[in-house]
């Protein structure tokens, strides 16, 4: 592969990397999970993938959480010549820098834990550790590039991405136990969004400026912002998060399960409330979703979805309209025809991309059937288990709409997908989410019942235009995967799994 060299650009405000990288979750800060860059792997050559390497880290599993997605950049300059390194956060408030090219751990940073509260385990929604996936910022003059990180006890981290070691001291950032998400680095400030109240701590939108060491947050006073990509933000700086479960009562600036827009500041902005949002409430139903922003035609538009499983399409400019309650577009429910809280529905993030052809593709990965009422032009056979679904951006009378195009082969609980040069890479988790039983009640959803219950998962390439399937993984991962997710860089496909394994997917002998 030639030669790139790492551009800095600006656009609208925001700072990108146009090499190769998958610097954040979701590849981007709009969490588009589109690989824009990638050259190496095509519709054409993906069915030739093999398992590349796989590395057993020493991490130590909390409750169902393990390894989070990796985060990868380029020409990081180290004793032994400039490298792509993957840096790769684990559960046991551990942190690995590994060498792409060799499958090699090159360092690991093990945080302690520091906080005069009792650390603690809450089950699987509140394990403790690191549970937020970290990202990377920009190159310095001489290359170096910084990690941050939060750990278990609340600390903000900044790591060189070299060799591990610690480029300024440990800041406080949140408190500890807390459940922080993916973080996500704008204008040199970090963001993140906390939820199901772990360790006692509020729900909460929070920013941390590097410059400054200033913490901010923002309370919509809702459920727990537990979109699993964190905070999407718009090319304008606009932050955008679901709010989860709780009560909407916006005289009283309670903002539950809905998707809130808030300033770079964090001041309230706007905010769409599903019409049915009293009914997705006492359902649990949870708008759960992190947010994808892109633009089409030279607008911008925001999109998500939650446990009831269809598509909210948002004008970034006034979410919901003047009365807040209507978006530009809602889809048809594609599954959950159950109205099934814990094992069905969209769950996670939101992934989009556009063609050569500037077709622009709205993709979202489901558990649990498809619904009986969804029919898309192309299918792949009955989903059972979950799926992924594609929709495309168009014009109907005057009006903006997404129209179902395709629906994967059935997958075991299809996660978020992400998309490189055509190619869309989704995966069923294998993860046992039955939370309820008829005989033992909530009592199922414990992590020994699930971690017993679950199986391994799969990785799926399909076509992005058809999603007819290229290629799979078949039993080549050797465990589950509880809120993971997939990277994508220079030929390589990265997951990790709940067996502290990383495995890494490519074209034998590419470079």
């Amino acid at each position: 592969m030639a030669k790139k060299i790492a551009l800095i650009a600006f656009c609208a405000g925001l700072e990108f990397v146009s090499a190769a990288e998958w610097p954040t979750d979701g590849g981007d800060q709009q969490r588009t999970g589109w690989q824009k860059n990638e050259t190496i792997l095509n519709k054409s050559n993906v069915k030739g993938m093999k398992l590349l390497w796989s590395l057993k880290l020493d991490n130590v599993p909390r409750e169902m959480h393990s390894l989070l997605p990796p985060v990868i950049v380029e020409y990081i300059p180290t004793r032994d010549g400039k490298k792509e390194i993957a840096v790769v956060a684990g559960s046991g408030d551990n942190v690995y820098g590994i060498d792409v090219a060799t499958g090699k751990q090159l360092w690991k940073k093990h945080y302690p834990y520091t906080s005069d509260k009792e650390p603690r385990l809450g089950g699987p929604l509140c394990p403790g550790g690191l549970v937020s996936t970290p990202t990377i910022g920009l190159p310095k003059a001489n290359g170096a590039r910084t990690v941050y990180s939060v750990s278990g006890d609340g600390m903000m981290h900044f790591l060189n991405v070299a060799d591990g070691e610690d480029v300024e001291p440990p800041a406080k950032f949140m408190p500890a136990n807390g459940k922080p998400y993916s973080l996500n680095l704008v204008n040199n400030i970090l963001y993140s969004t906390t939820a199901q109240g772990c360790g006692g701590n509020p729900n909460l939108v929070y920013s941390f400026d590097l410059a400054t060491k200033k913490v901010t947050t923002y309370n919509p006073k809702g459920g727990g912002l537990w979109g699993r990509s964190g905070a999407a933000v718009g090319f304008d700086g606009t932050v955008y998060a679901p709010t989860g479960d709780a009560n909407y009562v916006p005289a009283e600036e309670r903002y539950g399960n809905l998707i809130i827009a808030v300033t770079p500041d964090l001041k309230y902005k706007d905010h769409y409330a599903p019409r049915n949002i009293e009914f997705l409430w006492k359902r649990d139903l949870d708008a759960q979703v992190t947010p994808a922003v892109f633009m089409w035609k030279s607008k911008e538009y925001v999109v998500s979805s939650c446990k009831e499983c269809r598509v909210w399409l948002m004008d970034s400019k006034s979410l919901g309209g003047e009365d807040h309650r209507t978006p530009l577009y809602r889809t048809p429910l594609m599954c959950n025809e159950e109205v099934n809280f814990a094992e069905a529905g969209v769950w996670g993030s939101m992934a989009t991309w556009e063609n050569p052809a500037g077709t622009r593709y709205i993709l979202t990965g489901f558990w649990g059937p498809s619904h009986p009422q969804f029919k898309a032009p192309l299918s792949y056979g009955p989903v059972k288990r979950g799926a992924v679904a594609a929709h495309k951006m168009e014009e109907k009378d005057g009006k903006v709409v997404l129209s179902p195009v395709w629906m994967s082969r059935d997958m075991d609980q299809a996660e978020p997908p992400v998309i490189a040069n055509g190619v869309v890479y989704a995966y069923g988790s294998g993860e046992s989410n039955v939370q309820a039983t008829p005989e033992i009640g909530l009592s199922a959803n414990t992590s020994a019942t699930r971690i017993k219950n679950s199986k391994h998962a799969t990785i799926y390439a399909l076509d992005g235009d058809t999603g007819k399937e290229l290629w799979n993984s078949g039993d080549a991962i050797k465990s589950f995967v509880h809120f993971g997710g997939l990277s994508v860089n220079n030929g390589r496909v990265y997951l990790g799994g709940y067996d502290s394994t990383l495995y890494v997917f490519g074209l034998p002998g590419s470079k």
